[in-house]
């Protein structure tokens, strides 16, 4: 198993395929890079396992709709969310390619 990754080498397989890249996995967790560009919709649905997100560059806003008042905020560089298993949320106006890395726990399913 792989314990070295770069962002730049996994971004390259995302090229003209699916907005998501999962590089490790394990049953413990999951966990992949995002990349939405300027205008682009995020159409993920709420996930059955508890998530963080990671923003490695970029800008946008996200939403989070769970048991918590609803929460929307832009999101920078450097910025971590934790979204709870099922909560509702997007990403939207994103103005700069966001790129994200994303841990799924226990591993996506």
């Amino acid at each position: 198993m792989q314990s070295f990754y770069s962002t730049d080498e996994i971004r390259k397989r995302i090229q003209g395929r699916p907005l998501y890249e999962e590089f490790l996995r394990v049953p413990a967790m999951s966990c992949g890079i995002y990349v939405l560009q300027p205008g682009e919709l995020d159409l993920q649905q709420p996930h059955n396992e508890d998530e963080i997100y990671f923003v490695i560059s970029g800008s946008a806003r996200m939403r989070l709709i769970g048991d918590q008042p609803t929460e929307d905020r832009p999101i920078k560089a450097g910025d971590i969310i934790f979204v709870k298993a099922h909560d509702e949320h997007k990403f939207h106006d994103v103005n700069q390619e966001l790129v994200l890395l994303v841990v799924f726990a226990p591993a996506r399913t």
